[in-house]
């Protein structure tokens, strides 16, 4: 780094654990750029500090992770739709000294479940939470055509209000999904599971080891897909009984290396080389896929 190395980030809280610098860097490096992505820990209280030195430091593009996604978007000064629509964003754009907000989640999810040949055109969903992810989760799977998602949260109202910011939109077969709202109550119901082509945990639930909330996972389709939000060496707690009954089963980690190239390039104007921050990302985990 020297004098005249630019600057890209990402703001967490914590954030020491983020793989994203990894992947960043080894982009610059293999094109031979003069930038660096580094972490920097930003409380909640210290957000809008944060984000307002983004320009005077010159920094070209901040990604944000836990908790600042929602909180980060009344700081900006133009937003994309898909940010306004999501209520949430990932990627801070310094355009000229001006902030723009951006989503890459809803993206970086739809591109993974395509790339595992998922087809949803006329089939169920099921949605487990009511956060930024669960929105994010929510456009990915209507943009693949789902006829239905059924949306299951512990606080009902706040599922019920998710879903209705959700009624008006339609994907690119320009036809709405159908969304339907449940507690927690209704996942060891078999019947709840009985047609779904997918399952996604878009909570912290299980997070740091803890077992994962009882589900009818024997009751879903020998070929029902479960996804976790959450990436980690070994299988999920909410991904390992479905492994156990040969279940088809992904972590976030393909999302996550996608939403990163998309982040890449609205900070650099240049796309990373194809498949190397995915390659970089499973190096880091200790996996191949």
């Amino acid at each position: 780094m020297s004098g005249r190395t630019r600057l890209t980030a990402i703001f967490g809280d914590p954030v020491e654990h983020s793989l994203s610098p990894a992947m960043h860097n080894r982009a610059y490096a293999t094109l031979g750029m003069d930038r660096a992505y580094v972490a920097f820990r930003v409380a909640p209280a210290d957000l809008p500090a944060a984000v307002r030195a983004i320009p005077p430091l010159g920094i070209l593009g901040v990604n944000l992770t836990v908790p600042h996604k929602e909180a980060a978007v009344a700081l900006m000064d133009t937003l994309s739709a898909e940010a306004q629509l999501l209520g949430a964003i990932n990627c801070v754009v310094n355009r000229d000294g001006r902030l723009h907000g951006d989503n890459t989640d809803a993206r970086g999810l739809e591109q993974d479940l395509r790339e595992a040949g998922l087809d949803l055109a006329g089939k169920r969903a099921l949605i487990i939470g009511a956060g930024g992810a669960a929105a994010s989760a929510i456009l990915a799977v209507i943009r693949l055509g789902a006829e239905a998602i059924a949306l299951c949260n512990r606080t009902l109202g706040r599922a019920q209000e998710l879903a209705r910011r959700f009624e008006h939109y339609v994907g690119d077969a320009r036809r709405a999904t159908r969304l339907e709202v449940a507690g927690l109550q209704a996942l060891t119901i078999p019947a709840t599971w009985a047609s779904c082509a997918l399952v996604i945990n878009a909570t912290s639930l299980g997070l740091g080891g803890d077992p994962f909330p009882p589900l009818a996972y024997e009751a879903t389709p020998s070929d029902c897909c479960f996804y976790d939000l959450i990436y980690a060496r070994a299988p999920t707690p909410f991904l390992a009984p479905a492994l156990a009954m040969g279940r088809v089963a992904r972590d976030g980690a393909g999302m996550l290396a996608n939403q990163g190239a998309l982040a890449f390039e609205l900070f650099n104007g240049i796309a990373p080389p194809r498949g190397l921050m995915r390659a970089t990302l499973m190096a880091a985990l200790g996996r191949s896929t």
